[in-house]
């Protein structure tokens, strides 16, 4: 609501935002969101590949191993699908209807064509009425993925195999600033929340500068 009143402060429709003095709530430090540890997602993934279903491949590996959110993943159509200076892309229609170009690592590749099949239009995931699947038909399929894998989370829902995408990556050492881009965060502090080793003093810049002015000397 408060983006909407300052829209309208912008294009003059309103003189001030009503919304200007608002108290809003504090933003957490970290995600608050929980993710999923290495071996659980690799049990995860594992299973969806198993499934008898193709679209739980699909739906994992667009989630988890792309980082779409769940309105991407399941607005997902076999049209978006291409190919751009050697590399396959998906079309993504992200927030506030930014369209970007996300290359698809072979993975993900091949989870969308099992999905797809012979198909050339349509949505790649589909539910088991073989309409489109929405986030409640996705929400179902991950619990049931999950509880097949062993995995005993207290609630399981999509936005979990994004969370778990970005502190991954974080993890493995990936710069913040790829992370925020592979994420399409446009705040790089929405990132930084990601990052649960960032009060870690052994990451210190201070002690990369006095290691880079030390080999000078």
């Amino acid at each position: 609501m408060v983006g909407f009143y300052r829209v309208c402060v912008i294009d003059a429709i309103l003189e001030h935002s009503p919304a200007d003095y608002v108290r809003r709530p504090t933003v957490p430090a970290e995600s608050p969101t929980l993710g999923l540890g290495h071996l659980q997602f690799e049990a995860l993934i594992t299973t969806a590949r198993n499934s008898s279903n193709p679209n739980d491949f699909a739906l994992v590996a667009l989630l988890g191993l792309l980082g779409l959110r769940i309105f991407e993943t399941c607005g997902a159509n076999i049209t978006d699908l291409g190919e751009e200076h050697g590399h396959r892309v998906l079309r993504v229609r992200g927030k506030g209807g930014k369209v970007v170009l996300v290359p698809l690592p072979p993975a993900v590749a091949r989870a969308i064509d099992r999905a797809v099949d012979d198909r050339n239009a349509g949505p790649i995931l589909r539910n088991i009425h073989g309409g489109r699947m929405d986030r409640h038909a996705a929400t179902r399929r991950l619990k049931h993925l999950a509880h097949a894998a062993g995995i005993r989370m207290p609630r399981m829902h999509p936005h979990m195999l994004r969370h778990t995408f970005v502190t991954t990556m974080v993890d493995a050492g990936v710069s913040l600033r790829d992370v925020q881009i592979a994420a399409r965060h446009a705040d790089p502090r929405t990132t930084m929340r990601y990052d649960r080793a960032r009060k870690n003093l052994d990451r210190h810049p201070n002690y990369i500068l006095a290691a880079y002015m030390a080999s000078g000397t």
